[in-house]
């Protein structure tokens, strides 16, 4: 049995399939609805008609994603989905009188959009009014892309024709606020405040941009002495965040690792290039160590280890290099986030043009 019926100004699609009942809003045309009713008929008599291929409810397929996440991600990445998705549930419970996954449309997409970065009004929305909402652009992105991947998992598995993300529109991000780096003065002020210890972490950290993750999780197997590359790649206990990709590593950077790999094989004998003392994966917190150091050596507001990366892309455009070769160097999946550091290149980007000869 399938009808149409109005609610408000818009037209409802009402068709059961497979003893399962589904409602899909048309629109405010009542002749637009009846042609859908008409669509969804033929449809269903030639078993074309629904979402997916057997239907599932958001609970259980917010549960099977999470097992997936926790067998192919990162574990602080799982971290990260755990929390979209929790606040993606409760936008669908509080909010919604969704149950099943083919309920969900784009709208319903959008809905959430608004709802966590703000009201009804598009304004934001004041602390304790509601559950996790007034979220910054750049916040709500990754939710969308979190969810976006979600679907598309559901896809893959059978339960789910389209990806209702998919068309909807990200928020725009403002990158106008400058990235905090350090100058070339304070870096060298930075390094030569260093215990013996922390020297070569913290030089590593600022002549390859890399992740902390990346950083701590460096084996002597990542450092190609012959090519003089530092690979970042897969391992059975650890996975990068934007998948693999290789750093240059400088004259200084390899005479560095060269002198570590000396001590390392006459000494602790570890498998990591920074290890623990008992040779296994650092556990000092970085972050205390690099902020007593800046504060000996009187390098303000230093408060960050994201900081060393952001001044060793700040520092590669400023002499010229690139956007895109930025882009591989920091393993950047999107060019919007290399972006930030756009400003940083006006003299670069006035010699490009100065370049054309029409």
């Amino acid at each position: 049995m399938a009808r149409i019926y109005k609610r408000g100004q818009n037209w409802y699609l009402d068709i059961r399939v497979k003893g399962r009942r589904v409602r899909r809003k048309v629109g405010n045309s009542k002749k637009v609805a009846e042609l859908a009713l008409k669509d969804a008929e033929v449809k269903v008599a030639r078993h074309e008609f629904g979402f997916a291929r057997k239907d599932i409810t958001i609970d259980k397929l917010l549960t099977l994603f999470l097992e997936y996440s926790q067998t192919n991600h990162r574990e602080t990445s799982t971290i990260r989905y755990t929390s979209v998705l929790e606040s993606f549930k409760y936008f669908i419970e509080k909010k919604t009188r969704i149950i099943c996954l083919s309920e969900i449309t784009p709208e319903t997409i959008e809905k959430y959009k608004i709802f966590r970065r703000g009201n009804s009004n598009g304004q934001l929305v004041k602390s304790g009014e509601e559950k996790n909402t007034g979220l910054k652009a750049r916040t709500v992105n990754f939710e969308l892309k979190t969810l976006n991947n979600l679907f598309n998992r559901a896809i893959e598995w059978g339960y789910l024709k389209d990806n209702p993300v998919i068309k909807i529109q990200k928020l725009k991000v403002d990158n106008s606020k400058p990235v905090r780096f350090l100058s070339e003065k304070e870096c060298k002020k930075f390094l030569k405040t260093c215990s013996e210890k922390f020297y070569p972490i913290f030089f590593t950290y600022l002549n390859t941009g890399m992740r902390k993750s990346e950083l701590i999780n460096l084996e002597w197997n990542d450092i190609d002495f012959r090519r003089r590359k530092i690979k970042i790649q897969w391992k059975e206990f650890w996975q990068p965040k934007t998948g693999k990709r290789e750093i240059p590593m400088s004259q200084n950077q390899f005479e560095l690792l060269q002198k570590l790999k000396q001590e390392n094989d006459n000494g602790i004998n570890s498998s990591f290039v920074f290890p623990h003392k008992d040779g296994g994966i650092i556990k000092i917190k970085l972050r205390g160590e690099m902020i007593n150091i800046a504060e000996k050596a009187g390098v303000e507001n230093l408060t960050k280890l994201h900081t060393l990366r952001h001044t060793f892309a700040s520092h590669l455009v400023m002499k010229g290099v690139d956007l895109p070769t930025v882009m591989k160097l920091m393993g950047h999946s999107d060019i919007q986030t290399t972006m930030i550091y756009a400003h940083l290149a006006p003299d670069h980007l006035a010699d490009a043009v100065e370049k054309l000869e029409f």
